[in-house]
């Protein structure tokens, strides 16, 4: 099945040597993806746009906040390892830890992040198990509920820090569902790929 052509959108400037990058990592998931479910074989003709764009625009309304970057959940490297990618050049110092409890998908995550040379490091554990990360950003996409996503990001952010979670339409009602337990402030950006999608740019999270 033929993948769909690789088209950069205005809101995404990268240099030829980041669009390099970009395209070996779609090669790579495509290509573990036989053997490792990564993503879902159906979307993997639509993998530039679904994935690693979706992935992308989360840079632009973080701008990269320096620091460590956690993701959680990475899988197949979405966002995470995107994010790595167009740091590499627009904020080498940012550290990426992806997480990830997968054996299998983390020795993706490894291979990659080193055949890529991008600044993160492959934890491997649950994200329940791991002791507080202290985290300046924290990601996750296709995770858990917003809910869970906040106990996660609760335990995990540093004072100060942002949580950036991408959600399809239900967004507001998750949000509302996370209001029940939560507090915290929330800027809604909408999504630069699919127009009933956001991604929720979460701060000052506290339960109630």
């Amino acid at each position: 099945m033929s993948i769909e052509s690789r088209h950069v959108p205005d809101w995404l400037s990268v240099s030829r040597e980041t669009f390099s990058s970009l395209i070996d990592l779609e090669e790579r998931v495509c290509r573990w993806n036989t053997a490792v479910n990564l993503i879902s074989k159906s979307t993997v003709p639509e993998i530039w746009s679904r994935h690693i764009l979706d992935s992308a625009q989360i840079a632009i309304f973080s701008k990269f906040h320096t620091g460590s970057w956690a993701d959680l959940g990475s899988g197949g490297g979405f966002p995470g390892l995107v994010l790595a990618v167009l740091a590499k050049n627009q904020s080498p110092q940012t550290e990426f830890n992806l997480i990830e409890s997968d054996s299998r998908k983390a020795a993706f995550l490894r291979q990659t992040s080193l055949a890529l040379s991008v600044n993160a490091k492959i934890t491997v554990v649950r994200i329940s198990e791991i002791p507080p990360l202290n985290a300046n950003v924290i990601s996750s996409r296709a995770l858990a509920p917003l809910d869970t996503l906040l106990e996660y990001a609760h335990r995990h952010i540093a004072p100060g820090g942002r949580a950036y979670f991408p959600k399809g339409a239900s967004y507001r009602s998750e949000i509302a569902a996370a209001l029940s337990r939560w507090k915290f402030k929330v800027e809604i950006h909408q999504s630069l790929t699919d127009t009933s999608a956001a991604i929720l740019e979460v701060s000052e999270i506290e339960l109630r």
